[in-house]
């Protein structure tokens, strides 16, 4: 998009959520790739092998061995996709992340082999949309791509006037399709800040107070996985696009109507 962790492989997510259905949990992986994507790596052999894969599944793949030849080139912000890596030559990868969020809104990856104990957050920050580690299969990359894709692309299913509905007795979000979301204690209380901004931006104060955890200035690594698990629990379950998403050193936003049963 497990994600339980910082900075391990975002793919290996939780089965869907125990009320909701098969089919619904069948249509959400159903997700298209994006016709073209920039593959930013200088391993150049790893980059061959996963831009063939990616060929085979049908996506139009250009290669990159150094950022600055990304930036240098003709049109390097008019892909449907970019996958980069963050010990890059030429311009850093958070800072070419950054870079290519100010000029694009389409999916950004990160699949790095870095380990420092603030990279998630800094890519996050920077405003990647999933971080993966390596190594990582081919497979987990594309299953990756196709969650970010279904975020950033809503099903043409959803009526976007349909609310979605929290059931504060079950512990269940509601669906506009009727999906039904189990829910654990954290994600209620994210989703009652929610609930009560009535598509507001709610500040990471706000949130970590109602969940009794420490205030902060800076990245909130924590919270910035809770609300990932949070958004990975509902696009598991249910094909309609997920209206829940960050505002850059702000706080979250639920871009839909969102109503108490």
């Amino acid at each position: 998009m497990n994600m339980l962790s910082d900075t391990t492989d975002t793919t290996h997510a939780q089965g869907p959520a125990s009320h909701a259905t098969q089919a619904s949990s069948g249509q959400a992986l159903a997700a298209p790739l994006p016709t073209t994507l920039a593959l930013v790596e200088d391993d150049l052999e790893y980059a061959e092998y996963l831009a063939q894969y990616l060929t085979e599944q049908g996506v139009n793949v250009q290669r990159y061995g150094d950022s600055n030849d990304l930036l240098a080139d003709r049109m390097p912000y008019d892909y449907g996709f970019y996958l980069l890596d963050l010990t890059l030559p030429g311009v850093d990868g958070v800072e070419l992340i950054r870079i290519l969020r100010k000029r694009t809104t389409a999916g950004i990856i990160v699949v790095s082999g870095r380990r420092d104990n603030d990279v998630f957050e800094r890519v996050m920050e920077a405003g990647a949309d999933m971080h993966l580690s390596k190594p990582v299969r081919f497979e987990q990359v594309t299953m990756a791509i196709k969650a970010v894709q279904r975020r950033s692309n809503p099903n043409p299913v959803q009526n976007p006037g349909l609310s979605w509905r929290l059931d504060t007795l079950q512990a269940e979000l509601l669906a506009p399709d009727g999906t039904r979301i189990a829910l654990s204690g954290t994600d209620m209380a994210v989703m009652e800040c929610l609930l009560e901004a009535q598509g507001a931006v709610v500040s990471k104060n706000t949130l970590n107070e109602r969940l009794g955890r420490p205030l902060t200035e800076g990245p909130d690594n924590g919270l910035n996985a809770t609300i990932y698990r949070l958004r990975r629990r509902i696009e598991q379950a249910t094909p309609v696009h997920v209206p829940l998403h960050s505002q850059s050193r702000k706080g979250y936003q639920f871009r839909a109507p969102l109503v108490r049963v």
